[in-house]
């Protein structure tokens, strides 16, 4: 594969490289002192260049996942890095979602999610990246993994549009989350905010992670096993059972 990365086209093929997926806007951030190098409307990245390069540090992947579901002796564990405005990771969601769920509950795989606010400026809130992202950081906090999972569903199915549209208030989040079942305790969290600078934070040190293991090339979605990017996983779910076969 070419370090030279370039932008993804419309799905004239099936390949979708996992650092060249995201949603159907292109945003290219580069360079510390550098805000935005370009927004390119050519469909499927959304990516940053401006992080550090060096080893991926597993104990910070673990402290700044918005969740971690499965079991610790679970033989396979992957970081998923998602936004929630990101119709790309909706996608993914849609494809290897059921999959990543069924090997869970099988006691297979660990998944550690990471949600990071690339696109809170794409919303019509301007922030709606980093609200949803702290609305999942209450529900992990205070639910348990179903419900987590079916929050996280949910808010991909109730995905607003990107760059245009109104997107999810609070209280619309905090409706959700009780929908799936959570405690009025976790409504009242993700409906006061409580939690949207502690996701803010963790999003910025999961994407600091993720640049370190795809050379300064952040995209979303991502999966990573072993700190190494996944191949293929727009592709179905032959890159899930590639990865369980592994560890069989």
């Amino acid at each position: 594969m070419s370090d030279k990365r370039k932008p993804a086209t419309p799905k004239e093929t099936s390949r979708y490289q996992p650092r060249a997926t995201s949603s159907r806007t292109t945003y290219i951030l580069a360079g510390a002192a550098i805000a935005v190098i370009a927004a390119l409307v050519v469909g499927g990245i959304v990516w940053n260049s401006h992080r550090d390069s060096g080893g991926v540090d597993e104990a910070v992947l673990s402290e700044n996942a918005a969740q971690i579901i499965g079991a610790p002796s679970a033989p396979q564990t992957i970081d998923v890095f998602e936004d929630f405005m990101c119709p790309v990771c909706h996608e993914f969601e849609q494809q290897s979602g059921a999959s990543i769920t069924k090997a869970i509950n099988e006691g297979t795989l660990r998944v550690r999610y990471h949600m990071l606010n690339f696109l809170d400026d794409q919303s019509s809130s301007g922030d709606y990246s980093s609200r949803a992202a702290g609305a999942a950081q209450c529900v992990g906090a205070g639910e348990d993994k179903e419900i987590f999972l079916k929050f996280h569903s949910a808010l991909f199915a109730n995905q607003p549009k990107e760059g245009g549209g109104t997107d999810l208030s609070n209280a619309d989040l905090a409706r959700i989350a009780g929908e799936q079942g959570a405690s009025p305790a976790t409504q009242k969290c993700v409906a006061d905010g409580a939690k949207v600078a502690e996701a803010k934070d963790a999003a910025d040190q999961s994407e600091n992670q993720l640049s370190k293991a795809t050379n300064g090339q952040v995209a979303t979605p991502t999966v990573l096993s072993g700190g190494a990017p996944v191949d293929g996983i727009m592709d179905g779910t032959g890159w899930l059972d590639g990865l369980l076969a592994d560890k069989g």
